[in-house]
């Protein structure tokens, strides 16, 4: 593993060592183990609630014998959540292309046309809407050291990379202004979905079905690093998604809808947002429905996101499992 794309004076990390995972703080091309008393709380969700990140940098400064080559160690899932929250239709590209993607045989409106009308659609849910969510399945989380099973009872799994969200201090019904205070740090999750699933077609009056469509095992490729948040301007990153050697998805989180004191603030108005909790933000235009190209067995995806690192998921049939 190597520090690509990590800009940061320093990260954290969680690395395999043995049958164990042990949180790590990243410095360049290096990592060192991070104990309770290092950190000055007993784990990673009880630093995360009051961070002290002055006090990891000195850390990340010292030059003891605890460091070890970044290449040598397995990166896994940064984080330990115990809640994932899930931004939808939250990129205006996205969406604009999406009502066109959908539109009736029988609309007799220009391509054009149709794109400017959803523009205005959007621009109106975003001066007079909200955020809308779901939800995720913590156990869906893994690192991009687990391959990518792809479910044999579908043919249309799908990529939307995300950037997301760690939160620090709990946040319940906090208001935009201070929702900021709640954001620990950054990191990148890709949110696999199939296609097929998240529509029910035995009772379409029940709508979408999240459960089946997006929690499979491994469907949360997350990390490899978390960022504090004083490093990151979450608003004017680039966020790039490679199938191979082809590029997918390729924005700017500048075309959110909703940003993150929005989305932080709306989503902690009904259930407390807690240490250490994701809180994904949306993917950007450019997904497998889109282009008619849905995951296959042997897909490499390399994500990347400006600041926060690369992953690099890698696709299997369940056959394919060792």
């Amino acid at each position: 593993m190597t520090s690509t794309g990590l800009t940061a004076p320093f990260a954290l990390a969680r690395f395999r060592e043995g049958a164990d995972v042990r949180l790590g703080l990243v410095a360049g091309d290096r990592i060192r183990p991070l104990g309770a008393d290092d950190l000055g709380a007993a784990d990673l969700n009880a630093f995360l609630a009051a961070p002290d990140w002055d006090r990891l940098g000195e850390l990340a400064d010292a030059g003891d014998d605890e460091w070890m080559p970044l290449a040598d160690v397995v990166l896994t899932a940064p984080v330990q959540p115990r809640q994932v929250l899930q931004a939808g239709a939250n990129y205006r590209t996205h969406v604009i292309d999406l009502v066109v993607a959908g539109r009736q045989k029988t609309d007799p409106r220009p391509v054009e046309e149709l794109r400017e009308w959803a523009g205005k659609m959007m621009d109106e849910r975003q001066a007079n809407g909200e955020p809308y969510f779901f939800i995720g399945l913590p156990a869906a989380v893994v690192g991009d050291d687990v391959e990518l099973v792809l479910p044999s009872y579908s043919d249309q799994h799908d990529w939307e990379l995300e950037l997301a969200v760690v939160i620090g201090r709990e946040a319940f019904q906090v208001g935009r202004d201070e929702a900021m205070d709640h954001v620990a740090g950054y990191t990148i999750v890709n949110d696999i979905t199939t296609r097929d699933l998240v529509f029910r077609q035995d009772m379409k009056e029940i709508g979408t079905d999240w459960y089946r469509g997006k929690n499979a095992p491994g469907f949360l490729p997350t990390g490899p690093f978390l960022v504090p948040a004083s490093f990151v301007d979450p608003h004017r990153l680039e966020v790039r998604l490679e199938l191979g050697d082809q590029v997918m998805q390729d924005a700017s989180t500048d075309d959110l809808l909703f940003d993150i004191p929005a989305l932080v603030s709306t989503a902690s108005q009904n259930m407390p947002l807690l240490p250490g909790d994701l809180l994904l933000t949306g993917s950007p235009a450019g997904n497998g429905a889109h282009w008619g190209r849905l995951l296959r067995d042997g897909d490499v995806m390399t994500g990347t996101i400006e600041g926060l690192g690369t992953q690099v998921v890698r696709c299997v049939a369940p056959e394919a499992v060792r």
